[in-house]
Order: structure tokens, then C-alpha cells, then sequence
């Protein structure tokens, strides 16, 4: 049996009142759904009154690693992007969700040699201020 890798937040693991740890867990979740694994670490912070950046580590299955063995870096990036860009809703859905706020732009990317992506998402502006 694999044992399951252990993910690490930089907050308490108890998400109630934490918009951004339960982004993180929200994110974590959806990983592993879509991609079949999730990261073993995961952090959202807000970047600006409107733009929130979730940064995932670890999240390349077996064959993306191999792809990264081979020097295909840049096929993976493509599929990568071709796949987000399929799965765009999905991954929209838990930011506007827990935030309460709309996405009005969603960038993604990945750094295939280290193993690190990150979801960019600008919010509407907040009616609230």
C-alpha cells in the first residue's frame, strides 16, 4: 500500500474562518480528482485586493515526471495548459465559492523541472470595497 503523502499548509489544518486554508484544501481536493494525484503542498494568499495565487507543489503524476526525464518540459507545459484550460469551470468554482466573489480572469502554469504550478485568479472587484 502507497502511503499517502502528507499535506502541508502554513496555518492550522482547521479551515472554518480561513477563506484561504479552505481554498487550499478546496484546491488540494480537485488535484487529486482531475489529475488523479494531489500536491503535498498547497498555499493561497491573496496578492492584491483582487488577485488571489494558489501555489501547488508536487503535483506531477508518474508519467509528467517522466516526460521531465526525457527533456520533454515544454509537452508538458502543453498539455498542462491544454488540460486547465479544459478544466477552467472546475477550477474557478472553488475560489468563487468560499470567496463569494467572481473570477474574472484565471491564469495557469507550471514549472516542470521543480514540480511547481500555481492558479492565478483575478476577482471582480469587491462591490464591498
Amino acid at each position: 500500500m502507497t502511503e499517502q503523502p502528507q499535506i502541508q499548509t502554513e496555518e492550522p489544518r482547521d479551515s472554518a474562518g480561513n477563506p484561504m486554508l479552505a481554498l487550499s484544501n478546496a484546491m488540494t481536493k480537485l488535484y487529486k480528482e482531475l489529475f488523479g494525484r494531489g500536491p503535498t503542498k498547497v498555499r493561497a494568499a491573496y496578492a492584491g485586493p483582487d488577485t488571489v495565487v494558489v501555489t501547488l507543489e508536487n503535483t506531477m503524476t508518474q508519467a509528467e515526471r517522466n516526460m521531465v526525464r526525457l527533456g520533454d518540459q515544454q509537452r508538458l507545459r502543453d498539455v498542462r495548459l491544454f488540460f486547465q484550460h479544459s478544466s477552467e469551470e472546475h477550477l474557478k468554482r472553488p475560489v468563487e465559492e468560499i470567496l463569494g466573489r467572481r473570477v474574472r480572469a484565471f491564469i495557469s502554469g507550471i514549472d516542470a523541472d521543480k514540480d511547481v504550478a500555481v492558479e492565478v485568479y483575478v476577482l471582480e472587484s469587491d462591490p464591498a470595497g
